[in-house]
This record gives C-alpha cells, structure tokens and sequence, in this order.
C-alpha cells in the first residue's frame, strides 16, 4: 500500500512545519512518500525512517490547464492512499482522474484566512480518526551526522544560530540590529555565533562577521542544507526571523526565539520551544504577510533580555 502526502508549498519552513502530520499518517500506514513544492526539503529530512521518498514537484501546479499532466504524474506512484495538505480543487481532480482510492483532502473553498496549523492538526485528526494530534515532532538526524555537526562547536561556550535570512525582505530584522544584539550578548556571556542565511544573504553577514570578528562568529551561507540542519539541531538557541532554521531549532528541542515583523502566527504557532517577540504596540492577530512593519519596533534590548533569560536556563 502506497501512501502519498501532498504539501502545496514552496517554503521549506512550511513543509516542516507539517512534518508532525506527515509522521502521524506513517505511523499507521507505514512510511509515506512526500510531494512537496520545495525543492530543499529532500535535504533537510534526509535521516527520516517514516519518510520513504522526497518528489519534487516543479510544474503541473499552476494552471488548471495541467490538470491532466498532473494525474499522469500521481499516477506513476500508484498511490492507494492520497493526502491533500491544501485546499485546491486542481489537486482534488488530478488525484481522482488517477484513481487513487482514498483521497483525504482540506475543505476545498476554505482557502481564505487559513491557519496551517489548525487546519493541518484537524485534517490529520478528521482523516485518521485520531484526537489530540500534536502539532510538533522530533527531527530524525542521523548520529553520525550529529556527530560531525558538534566538531563545529565551540567548546566551554554556549552556542548560537542567529538567523537573518527569510523568504523575503519585509521579515528582516536588519544587519544593524543583530550586530548590536550579538555584541550586547558578548557582554554578558561567551558565545560563539552561526550567522545562518541564504546566498543572497553574504552580503548581510559579511557585514555582521567585520563588525563582530570572526573569531566569535562564522558564516553559514555556503553551507547545504544536509549540513546545516545538524549543526542547529546540537546548538543552544535560536535567535531570528521565521527561516527553516527555527523550525529545524524548535523540532529539535532547542529554544528558538522567532522574530515576528510579517509573519502570521501560525508559523511560530505549534512549538513548546518557540518563543515570540513581536513589535512594539503591534496585536499578533494583525500581523501578516502582506505587514509592512518597521524593524525598529523590535527592540534589541527586548531580544537580549529574552535570549539571556533562556540561556542561563541552559548548562
């Protein structure tokens, strides 16, 4: 029996924010194939034994003109099982025309407002006919992988990923406030700082390691993501932007400090280990992807004080 997940989504933060759903589906269906619209998600749960396969799906999912493409393509993987993590009626039609068995889809006309993790959790209960469904999961990391991972550590110091990159440019805290927070936790503290963003975020960083030194912080932009996702995992906090790296931080049991200037809140929504920090005067249910708020209402002295306070829990 062949189980498919769909997750129409292109973020790598997203589909991981969707992977306790996907390991609940493999738990009583055994491992499941996912089919996901981000290209980086192969990588990052590469160790996963609920996780049979990883499709990459770039095309057949805009128009509904390529409804028909897309049944051939379901149809190659003689799925007996189908899960629809999206409200799409194109999906839906594509998955019947294959003839798939069992089709478990959202409400398809339920697209507006959508919170992904109450709508995930109550899909994934409703389908499995299951109740409290969590909402996190542990990443699988390979020991060997962590292992290596922890030969980056800096010994008798507490480590931390400092996350500056994001899918756009509005949720960026800005180089400028996270070279002063880095230097106001220097002060209080020893610690050695991954600064974690994507190519196009060197710049940023470079600007952040001349101003610091780099014999307190590293780059990780030329870093795979097979790489990258380990080395969170075995750090000690979290501090950043919603990234892949706070929800790789927060899955793997460590404190993530989410900055939240035009994010909804269902990203930093579903984790005992996330911990928010929004604007000043600004309502979490007001922000959202299309806010245009200034970094500035976040404070550093706001996010110094909650990272100090997390970290001396730390040994």
């Amino acid at each position: 029996m062949n189980t498919g997940i769909l997750l129409s989504y292109k973020g790598l933060g997203t589909n991981l924010l969707h992977l306790s759903y996907c390991h609940q589906i493999a738990k009583k269906f055994g491992p499941v194939q996912i089919i996901t619209l981000s290209s980086k998600l192969k990588d990052a749960i590469i160790d996963d034994p609920l996780i049979n396969d990883i499709i990459y799906l770039d095309r057949y999912n805009k128009k509904l003109t390529d409804v028909l493409k897309l049944s051939n393509f379901l149809k190659g993987y003689n799925f007996t099982n189908l899960f629809i993590f999206y409200p799409s009626i194109r999906f839906v039609f594509a998955a019947k025309l294959a003839k798939i068995k069992n089709i478990f889809h959202y409400p398809i006309l339920k697209k507006q407002n959508l919170h992904l993790v109450k709508a995930a959790k109550a899909f994934t209960e409703k389908s499995l006919n299951i109740s409290n469904c969590p909402t996190e999961t542990n990443l699988f990391i390979n020991k060997n992988n962590k292992d290596l991972a922890k030969a980056y550590l800096k010994d008798n110091k507490k480590n931390i990923v400092i996350g500056v990159g994001s899918s756009g440019p509005t949720p960026k805290w800005g180089f400028s406030n996270y070279a002063r927070l880095i230097k106001e936790l220097k002060k209080n503290g020893n610690f050695y700082f991954f600064i974690l963003g994507g190519p196009e975020d060197s710049n940023e960083v470079n600007k952040i390691i001349n101003e610091i030194g780099n014999n307190d912080c590293v780059s990780l932009c030329s870093k795979k993501i097979d790489e990258i996702v380990p080395l969170i995992s075995v750090c000690d906090l979290y501090i950043g932007n919603d990234s892949f790296g706070q929800h790789v931080a927060c899955q793997s049991s460590v404190p993530s400090i989410v900055l939240l200037l035009d994010t909804p809140r269902a990203y930093s929504d579903y984790s005992v280990n996330q911990y928010r920090i929004l604007p000043e005067g600004i309502d979490i249910e007001n922000i959202n992807h299309d806010s245009t708020i200034s970094p500035e209402r976040i404070k550093v002295d706001i996010v110094l004080k909650k990272g100090l306070s997390l970290l001396d829990k730390i040994n």
